[in-house]
């Protein structure tokens, strides 16, 4: 079977094609998955360059899709021939979160989907959207999730809401996506304009170029009247969220979900304590997360915008292209 490997030192320069072993039949509870795309994310990079500490041999990427190949004894919700996607957390099946650290992520503390098959517990996948290909299906595991928890189920957000949005990368343009899908207003931030006008043929109602608006925060807040935005999807970190404070209404939501400007900073406490906004920290979500984001893909007619598709022997050019910051919405490995 062929694999991608880290092989020491980790670097993008050490990602190696490799033969595995077949990882034979299912046992109980088990499913056989052919294994078709995957797309990036930031803590895949991490992993991939050696900054999330991962070991040697591991096989990177936690987003995994493709067909089932054979189902073990016991397992009802999967049969020969459908289109199954990985959970990022494969354990969390339901109910508040319990992980809090990455060691049962495939692709970091196990192997990922870099792979032609796997044999894992059928609880480990959902059903994929409908009409979805393997890529598509692959880009909700991550950033779909993450957007979807962050709006939904934490954000309770609903037709009417305004939302704020960072870049456009894969979770904010899938939160833009599913802020329409649900009615709300959107404000969305880049510093390209081809790249916020891209994102006004989606759907954004208001773009910020943060190059040109250093006070973003208070220029998105001025959009909504003076009162502030309903819900911040916050990607940045410490670099963005006194702008995110800025911009939240009295009593808002803001989702702490990336560190793209660093992993801590100073966070104006006496801001955020006058806005009385939630602040919630969130690291993407549940299988039953994923399994009602599936459902209200069913029937949404919506995808995700997949950037560009690269095939698996490409994986280190993938992660130089997501290095570049030139991409919009999601980059696919396809094989």
């Amino acid at each position: 079977m062929r694999a991608i490997e880290l092989q020491a030192p980790i670097s993008l320069e050490r990602l190696t094609v490799v033969d595995r072993p077949d990882p034979g039949q299912p046992g109980p509870g088990e499913i056989r998955v052919a294994l078709h795309g995957s797309t990036l994310n930031f803590h895949d990079l991490g992993v991939a360059t050696g900054r999330m500490g991962a070991v040697a041999g591991r096989i990177p990427l936690a987003d995994g899709a493709g067909t089932v190949e054979a189902v073990g004894p016991g397992v009802t919700e999967f049969a020969t021939g459908d289109m199954v996607v990985s959970c990022f957390f494969p354990d969390w099946h339901d109910g508040t979160a319990t992980v809090g650290d990455f060691s049962r992520t495939p692709g970091d503390g196990i192997d990922g989907f870099a792979r032609d098959t796997v044999v894992l517990p059928a609880t480990a996948f959902t059903r994929a959207p409908k009409g979805y290909d393997a890529v598509e299906a692959a880009a909700i595991t991550t950033a779909g999730l993450t957007a979807w928890r962050a709006l939904v189920a934490d954000g309770g957000l609903k037709a009417g809401d305004s939302v704020l949005l960072l870049g456009t990368g894969g979770v904010s343009i899938w939160a833009l996506q599913i802020a329409k899908l649900m009615g709300a207003t959107v404000a969305i931030s880049s510093s390209s304009g081809d790249k916020l006008e891209r994102a006004k043929s989606l759907g954004a109602d208001f773009t910020v170029n943060y190059r040109e608006q250093e006070k973003w925060g208070s220029v998105v807040r001025d959009w909504t009247g003076g009162r502030g935005v309903d819900h911040v999807v916050e990607v940045g970190g410490p670099g963005t969220l006194a702008q995110s404070i800025d911009a939240v209404r009295v009593g808002g939501h803001i989702s702490l979900i990336g560190v793209l400007t660093g992993i801590s900073g100073e966070v104006p406490t006496a801001a955020l304590m006058g806005k009385q906004a939630r602040l919630q920290g969130l690291i993407v979500g549940s299988r039953r997360q994923q399994q009602d984001f599936v459902r209200a893909l069913d029937g949404s007619g919506i995808k995700p915008v997949i950037d560009r598709r690269f095939p698996l022997e490409q994986l280190a050019d993938a992660f130089r292209h997501e290095m570049s910051g030139s991409h919009f919405g999601k980059i696919g490995i396809e094989w």
